[in-house]
This record gives C-alpha cells, sequence and structure tokens, in this order.
C-alpha cells in the first residue's frame, strides 16, 4: 500500500511498505532521524514519543507501536522537526536549557515532544501530559518549570503550518492490508475476512509485533473509520462508538461520571490514551482491562454487528471466559451505549505505581440508595477472575438491607462466592479478596461523608 504523510513539514509518500512496519523503526533505520529513541518499545517509557497531528488537532504518540499505515494524511513532528528549518529552537527546547531539564540526554527527546504537544494543545496540566514520560536522572522538577516557562510564548509558525498543508491523497491498497472508509464497509469485508486481525490504536497489537514478534498475515486498520468514532447522546444514553480514543471518552464522561474520568485519568499515559480505543480495550477480553469493570456496573449495553445485522448484549454477557468472548467470526463490536443515570459510581483502581499501571484489582461500585436502604447495585472487578465479573452475591446481600457497617458484615461471605482470584506477580489471590472487600467499605465511608482518598497523607 502507498502511505503519504508529513514529516517534519516534508511530504513522504511510502510504497510497498510492510503493514507491520513501526514508525519508530523506520525513523532510525531508514530516515536516520535516531532523536526518537528506543526504550521499552512498548508505550511505556515515552522515549520515542512523537506529535501527530490530523484534523482533530495534536496528539503525542508513541512512535514504538505506531504502523506506518496509520499515519496516511496526517503530519508527523519528531525532536528534529521541533525547530525551525532556519535553526530556531521551539521555546520548549529553550525552556529545558535555561531550566536545566536534561542530564544524560536519553529521555529528553521524548520530554520535549510531549511538551510541545501540550504547548500546541494550550494544556497547562504538565503532570498529566508528562506521565507518560519517564526520566531516571534530571528529576521533574526542572522539566515542570521548563514547561511552565514556555507556556508563555507562542506556538511557532511552523508548528501551526503543519494543519494548513496536511493534504491526504486516496489510499493505495496492495496485499494483505485493508483500510475501510466506513463501518459498512468493514462489515462487508470483515465478514469476507474473519482471519484478518483488527487493528485500531495498536496499543496492544503493537506489543504482539514488537515483544512477541508475530508476523501478522492480514490486517484491517480501522483508523479510517470516521463514522465508528462518533460519541452520541441517544434516548438510551451515551453511545460511544468503539474507534472512539480514550482521551476523548475521558472528556465525553467527565461531567457525568467523574470518578471513571479519574479513572481514565490514570490509563495509561496521554500518548497511550490518545491512541487505545475502548471498542480495544473491550474486544481483546483482557481480565485486567480497566474499561468493562466501570461499564458493567453502569449497566452498559454492547452493540455487536456482522454486515448488516446487528445485536445488543448487557457488556457483562460479552465476556464468556479467559480468552473467550461472544463474538462470532466477522463480528466486530461497533460502539457501547451507557445509559443515563444519577452518578452514584466510585472506580478504584489498585495498581503498583499511581499513574500509567496495570491494575492489580479495579472495582466499581454503583451502589442506590432510598430512606437508607440499598435499592440498586451493580458491582464489578477486574483482576479477581478470567473475564471481568460481576459480584453478584455480594450485590444480592447489600439488596433491601440498610446502608450501614452492617452490610459488609453481611457481604463478607459472599465475595467467595464471587470470585476465586489468581496469584501471579501482581498480587495473592488472599490480597485481592482483601482489597475487594476494602474497596466495598471505602464505597460506604465514602457515601456517608468520611475522607477517603488515598491522596490525602495526614500526620
Amino acid at each position: 500500500m502507498d502511505t503519504t504523510f508529513l514529516l517534519n513539514g516534508e511530504s513522504v509518500t511510502l510504497t510497498g511498505v510492510g503493514p507491520t512496519v513501526t514508525l519508530l523503526d523506520w525513523l532510525r533505520e531508514v530516515r536516520g532521524l535516531t532523536g526518537t529513541k528506543e526504550g521499552c518499545n512498548e508505550g511505556d517509557c515515552g522515549a520515542c514519543t512523537v506529535m501527530v497531528t490530523d484534523g482533530q488537532g495534536a496528539r503525542a504518540l508513541n512512535a514504538c507501536i505506531l504502523f506506518l499505515p496509520q499515519l496516511h494524511g496526517k503530519a508527523v513532528r519528531t525532536v528534529e522537526g521541533m525547530s525551525s528549518p532556519d535553526g530556531t529552537l521551539h521555546p520548549v527546547q529553550e525552556a529545558m536549557i535555561e531550566h536545566h531539564g536534561s542530564q544524560c540526554g536519553f529521555c529528553t527527546p521524548g520530554f520535549v515532544v510531549s511538551m510541545a504537544t501540550a504547548h500546541v494543545n494550550r494544556d497547562q496540566n504538565h503532570d498529566d501530559a508528562l506521565a507518560g514520560n519517564l526520566c531516571r536522572c534530571t528529576g521533574y522538577a526542572p522539566i515542570v518549570r521548563a514547561a511552565q516557562a514556555a507556556f508563555e510564548h507562542d506556538v511557532p509558525a511552523w508548528i501551526k503550518d503543519d494543519v494548513a498543508t496536511l493534504k491526504a491523497p486516496a489510499l493505495s491498497l496492495s496485499g494483505p492490508v485493508h483500510v475501510p472508509q466506513s463501518t459498512d464497509e468493514l462489515a462487508d469485508l470483515y465478514a469476507r475476512r474473519p482471519e484478518a486481525t483488527l487493528i485500531a490504536g495498536a496499543t496492544d497489537v503493537g506489543l504482539w509485533v514488537t515483544k512477541q514478534l508475530r508476523q501478522l498475515d492480514e490486517v484491517i486498520f480501522l483508523n479510517q473509520c470516521e463514522d465508528m468514532a462518533r460519541i452520541e447522546q441517544t434516548p438510551d444514553g451515551l453511545r460511544i462508538g468503539a474507534g472512539v480514543t480514550m482521551d476523548r471518552v475521558l472528556k465525553a464522561v467527565q461531567g457525568k461520571y467523574t470518578s471513571y474520568a479519574e479513572m481514565i485519568r490514570r490509563y495509561g499515559s496521554a500518548q497511550v490514551r490518545a491512541a487505545a480505543t475502548i471498542g480495544g480495550n473491550i474486544a481483546n477480553g483482557s481480565p485486567i482491562g480497566d474499561n468493562p469493570p466501570p461499564l458493567i456496573a453502569l449497566g452498559a449495553t454492547l452493540h455487536l454487528r456482522y454486515r448488516e445485522t446487528r445485536r445488543e448484549m448487557p457488556l457483562e454477557a460479552f465476556f464468556i471466559e479467559y480468552g473467550k468472548q461472544d463474538r462470532h467470526p466477522g463480528e466486530f463490536v461497533e460502539a457501547v451505549t451507557i445509559p443515563d443515570q444519577p452518578d452514584r459510581m466510585q472506580v478504584y483502581k489498585l495498581s503498583k505505581r499511581f499513574d500509567q499501571d496495570i491494575s492489580a484489582v479495579c472495582g466499581a461500585f454503583n451502589i442506590a440508595v432510598e430512606d437508607g436502604v440499598v435499592s440498586q447495585a451493580r458491582i464489578a472487578f477486574g483482576g479477581m477472575a478470567g473475564v471481568p465479573k460481576r459480584a453478584e452475591a455480594v450485590e444480592a446481600a447489600l439488596l433491601g438491607h440498610p446502608w450501614t457497617d452492617d452490610a459488609l458484615v453481611r457481604a463478607w461471605d459472599a465475595w467467595e462466592q464471587d470470585f476465586a482470584p489468581l496469584s501471579d506477580m501482581r498480587a495473592s489471590a488472599e490480597y485481592r479478596i482483601f482489597a475487594a472487600r476494602n474497596m466495598l467499605s471505602r464505597y460506604l465511608l465514602n457515601d456517608l461523608g468520611a475522607q477517603t482518598s488515598v491522596l490525602e497523607v495526614q500526620a
């Protein structure tokens, strides 16, 4: 296939490049742009961060798990493209020098690109913007000071010019690479090619290539299906297309379900959230995916499609057992709908690192209380079974009873009816059950007005 994009202001057309060649490898090995570093090669460290701009704006992305066909019609800026053609430094680069934001320098290019992306987006939440960039020697204080200082300067003209220059020719396809332009095209194509691998953000599939060294025989890229990336308010609730990236999901639920939004803020990094899709997180069926527990607790409906046939199901019914979902060959996740409701949900993500880490346990609690009695309860967990799973025995132990400390006692034995978790490198089975019980206690205390934030430390 032919892929055309802007690279540091220059139009590039690639012909015959393999569909799973990463931008990182191509930049370093073909173009000689070695400022983009290879660190973890799995989207965690941020050393490979590049700025990618399209009609929706600029995003910081991890080049190590970004395949070249995903760049068609977009503009890419590496650290070499942050300065102007005449050598004038970007305000972020100037500020990093002035505030001594670099020591060994290995991580510095990724930091510069992440900071420049936040700069062009006028984003002053530097802690979040830099959570996906790891530094082991300078420390973050001088880097954050540099980001703050750079914010006072205008976005350079050569960065602004990328949007005006973007022109995307029609895709030229050949071989086992498919880029449908709509869900209708996808439905027909995937029904005929059910063995193909669907690639949306590649935050999961990218690791198949970089870590497992898997060869993908046939791939279908979903990033051109704009109708799959819509968010709509419908009579049934908030419908989120499967192709909506997690940074946009965060904005969509921020004013509706604040605890869910806060969990998403800790989901991966800015780079990962700008690439990962809600449909991909659901469809891969991971027992530790962070979206299914809150979505299940909210009573979300999953929408599936095969050709012109669509079906719906409660999200929890999609997960059958580890590695198995209720999805037929050629059928794909099209959207998920969250029914409108008062925000009584709390999501608790337990992980070794606070930011950008995989959950040991993720619990979501959505409990309604009327006249001091539990009238509705939906509780769901990730990391407690082979699939994301509701705590139905715990829910039953709570329903119809007073919402007091006695509720914790009534539910005590029910936890082990619902879950028999495994012990692994993240947590033991005993610890997971203990943590789940404590999360219910935390929800009750929070609901009764107690201060329960784990970020508040008092002597």
